[in-house]
């Protein structure tokens, strides 16, 4: 697979093991000297890894607090693009997203096209990602900011058409997410279809608020589990312990 891609052979090697937790950090929301204080702590209790990024950047903390992120912590630190104005070297590795589940050009290749020249500067592995966004009760920041219709919570069909859509075109990973603040998390029974459908790891995040929640995604296929706002502003690590320990609990192939 050669050492351009050894990031997406690590998370292979992952998920052929166990269900894994990634814990979603947005970087713009940090004070000074808080973001290496944070990554830490999700590493010391359990964290597979960091996703970081956010839909806005307001205080333009992004490429100095996740330096801060990368050097504290040995686990994979993997850029979770916005629009793609997070574009950096001080990661492990970008998702390259492509919003499947949108008909708005923009996200589907434009975003990619004008960031592309910069992740090949960098030499930055790129993780082509076909991402998806479920319906969640409510309207979320990713919904408004990309113009784009969530797929039916309801519609598995769908759902496993653009996944496998992805997958042909060469995604290498699906990432099934409600968003942000999401009112409620994509349904077990549309995470185990879509599961079951497709040859790549699957990633699930949105509106996990609980660990019991969390094992239930692992447990009906999710091969990552992702949770971001109910760690915001919570400074009990037992949390994060509590997430990472019920997700692990799902082994695979034994």
């Amino acid at each position: 697979m050669g050492k351009i891609m050894k990031t997406y052979k690590k998370l292979l090697e992952m998920a052929e093991k166990r269900a894994n937790y990634f814990c979603l950090l947005d970087p713009d929301k940090f004070e000074e000297n808080e973001a290496a204080v944070i990554a830490k702590r999700c590493e010391d209790n359990g964290a597979d890894g960091l996703l970081v990024g956010g839909s806005l950047m307001i205080n333009n903390n992004f490429e100095k607090n996740l330096k801060l992120i990368k050097e504290s912590v040995k686990i994979p630190v993997i850029i979770f693009p916005g629009l793609f104005s997070c574009v950096s070297p001080y990661a492990d590795a970008i998702l390259y997203l492509s919003l499947i589940s949108s008909r708005n050009p923009q996200m589907l290749i434009g975003e990619q096209v004008r960031s592309a020249p910069l992740v090949k500067h960098y030499g930055l592995e790129a993780i082509g990602t076909g991402y998806m966004l479920i319906e969640s009760g409510n309207s979320t920041s990713v919904h408004y900011l990309s113009h784009s219709f969530p797929l039916p919570h309801s519609k598995n069909d769908i759902a496993v058409a653009h996944a496998l859509a992805g997958e042909y075109l060469g995604m290498k990973i699906i990432y099934m997410d409600s968003g942000s603040g999401a009112k409620f998390p994509i349904s077990n029974e549309m995470i185990n279809a879509v599961k079951k459908n497709i040859s790549v790891p699957l990633i699930v995040g949105g509106g996990i608020r609980t660990p019991e929640i969390a094992y239930k995604k692992a447990l009906f296929g999710a091969d990552f589990v992702v949770t971001g706002n109910i760690l915001e502003g919570n400074d009990d690590p037992e949390l994060i312990r509590e997430f990472a320990e019920a997700i692990h609990q799902v082994k695979r192939n034994d």
